[in-house]
C-alpha cells in the first residue's frame, strides 16, 4: 500500500464504486457505475429490520449513454438497496431528465437543475461526476486508436485527442490549467504547447 502504515485499527464500513465504460455496436457508448455501502457487523434500521454484516445499506446502479460528442442520449438509473425502501427508489425514474445534456464543462450545475434536492438522490447524483470523468477516458480510448488508423492509412503522424481539439480551438487545449499536470507552468505544457507554458526556462 502506497500510503503510510495506519495504527492498529477495524473496519467499519465499505464504499465500493465500479465504474465501466463501453462502446455499443450502434456506435453509442455506455458508462456504467454501480455503488455498493456496506457495514462489517449488523444493525437494526426502523425501516428495513435487522441489516446483516456485507448486506448491502445503499446499491445503485446508473447507465449513461453517449454518443460521440458526449451528448447524453439516454440515462438510466435504479436503486437496489436503500434506508428507506419505499421512498428512496422512487427518485432513480427522474434521471432520465439527464437526456439531451453534453458532459462539458457545467454539466454537473445542469444536472444538478434536473435531478438536484428532492428531484433526486444523493448518492445517485454523487456518480455524475466519476461518471463524467470516465465518458471521457472511455472515448479517449477510441478517438486515439480511429486517429491512428487514419494517420497510418494517410501516412501521417496521428494526433492525439487534445491535440485535436487545441487546434480547433486556437491551439488552447481544453484541460489547460485543470490540474497540476495540465497547469499552464507544467513541463507537460511546455513540452506539448510551448506557446503556452508559463513556467520557467531553465
Amino acid at each position: 500500500m502506497p500510503l503510510s502504515p495506519p495504527p492498529a485499527r477495524e473496519l467499519l464500513h465499505l464504499r465500493d464504486i465500479a465504474l465501466r465504460g463501453y462502446l455499443r455496436d450502434d456506435g453509442l457508448y455506455d458508462i456504467e457505475a454501480h455503488l455498493t455501502d456496506t457495514k462489517t457487523q449488523g444493525f437494526t434500521s426502523e425501516e428495513r429490520g435487522y441489516v446483516a454484516e456485507g448486506e448491502p445499506l445503499h446499491g445503485m446502479w446508473m447507465r449513461l449513454t453517449v454518443d460521440g460528442d458526449l451528448t447524453i442520449v439516454a440515462c438510466e438509473a435504479d436503486t437496489e438497496f436503500s434506508p428507506y425502501p419505499q421512498i428512496c427508489p422512487q427518485a432513480a425514474g427522474n434521471f432520465s431528465r439527464l437526456a439531451g445534456l453534453s458532459i462539458k464543462r457545467g454539466f454537473i450545475k445542469e444536472a444538478m437543475a434536473r435531478v438536484g434536492g428532492t428531484e433526486g438522490c444523493t448518492h445517485l447524483r454523487e456518480l455524475l461526476q466519476q461518471m463524467a470523468t470516465v465518458a471521457f477516458q472511455t472515448l479517449y480510448s477510441v478517438l486515439m486508436r480511429r486517429e491512428r488508423e487514419r494517420a497510418e492509412a494517410a501516412g501521417e503522424a496521428a494526433k492525439t485527442p487534445e491535440e485535436q481539439a487545441a487546434a480547433r480551438h486556437g491551439g488552447r487545449p481544453a484541460l489547460l490549467d485543470s490540474c497540476l499536470a495540465w497547469g499552464s507552468a507544467s513541463p507537460v505544457i511546455k513540452r506539448r504547447w510551448p506557446h503556452l507554458y508559463t513556467g520557467a526556462n531553465t
